[in-house]
């Protein structure tokens, strides 16, 4: 039996900025962008959350919110620092690691003889003896699993999902708290009479697949606690988008770019997230929007660009719905990241004759 942990870090910027700013503690404080640009929160500590303020959100909503709130500059070279140390406490108990960001990771303990949980724990004392943060962790048979349980008991606290405890726990699951269900999925669901697991574990494949399409086959599994992907070191994120099915066909062009505005928010507060994970700002080579038409036809219009904006997009838009003018079922708009360089090969020393 595979042997999965899930460690993730409570409020790591803030919990950094904290660490080095004693004098803040007991405040509601965020770490993000300013209010007068692209600014959205990377995070904030819980005495922030209490007034609704999370991750992603603008910071100028956060502002009115909580009027206190201590606003901090992203301080992207320290948290790679810190990440780096903890990262070096995970490779004492193995080299099968998955980072999902600087504060998050997979961890496959499975050729291990202890206690999974047990592990977790250790690696969980030796982060705060070692960096003075707290990580939460969860412990399952697999990522999904235990994903899931590292929510359970935040913060400072770990969960473990048994494999006999698994059905009973997937069946009372709301759906919002499976992997890759956002806000709009979730309404979605919600809208269908899909509160929990065991509502959707009620529908076959192909019931699921008529009303979802492909996403519906993933949810057979998701909603059942089934994952079979791999512990993966090293992984790069080469694009990022959000998108939308609509229960009504959108029937004209101005239809289309109504739906910009809430697209354009979504991207924004998953890029402020990416950017946040990659501990760097996120370096954008094209943009592009993607249609699917009634018919079930697609097509995907994308240009060279390095910033998200509005008007670029109504281009895109544009171009799209020239090719066909078929009412829209699906609209999405994302951006591709720039390649990393990849090393100039040396070449091979040429001795004299």
């Amino acid at each position: 039996m595979r042997k999965i942990i899930h460690l993730d870090m409570d409020c790591f910027y803030a919990a950094i900025e904290l660490r080095e700013r004693p004098e803040l503690a007991g405040q509601p404080v965020a770490v993000g962008g300013a209010k007068d640009r692209r600014g959205v929160l990377t995070t904030c500590n819980y005495e922030a959350r209490k007034y609704g303020i999370r991750s992603a959100m603008p910071t100028f909503l956060a502002l009115q919110r909580c009027p206190g709130l201590v606003v901090l500059p992203v301080r992207f070279d320290l948290y790679r620092k810190e990440s780096a140390r903890i990262r070096e406490i995970f490779h004492r108990w193995t080299d099968l690691i998955e980072p999902l960001s600087l504060d998050e990771a997979y961890l496959d303990v499975s050729h291990r003889p202890e206690d999974a949980a047990a592990v977790a724990a250790e690696i969980r004392r030796s982060i705060f003896a070692e960096t003075g943060l707290t990580a939460s962790a969860g412990i399952a048979h697999n990522k999904l699993l235990a994903k899931i349980a590292s929510d359970w008991n935040k913060p400072n606290g770990q969960y473990e999902i048994t494999p006999q405890a698994t059905t009973p726990f997937m069946a009372a699951l709301p759906v919002r708290r499976l992997w890759g269900v956002g806000e709009v999925s979730a309404k979605r669901l919600h809208e269908r009479g899909f509160q929990t697991c065991a509502d959707l574990q009620r529908l076959s494949q192909m019931e699921l697949h008529t009303l979802f399409g492909r996403w519906g086959l993933e949810l057979y599994d998701l909603c059942r606690g089934v994952d079979e992907r791999p512990v993966e070191p090293d992984r790069e994120r080469k694009s990022l988008s959000t998108e939308c099915t609509y229960l009504e066909n959108l029937t004209t062009l101005a239809a289309c770019e109504a739906k910009l505005p809430e697209l354009m928010a979504d991207l924004a507060a998953d890029l402020a997230r990416h950017e946040a994970k990659a501990g760097q700002p996120a370096r954008i080579h094209k943009l592009f929007i993607k249609m699917k038409f009634a018919d079930f036809t697609r097509t995907t219009v994308e240009r060279i660009a390095m910033e998200p904006e509005v008007s670029r997009y109504q281009a895109l838009l544009d171009e799209g719905w020239a090719r066909t003018g078929k009412p829209v079922r699906l609209l999405g708009i994302g951006v591709r990241f720039e390649p990393e360089e990849e090393p100039t090969p040396q070449l091979p020393l040429q001795m004299g004759p």
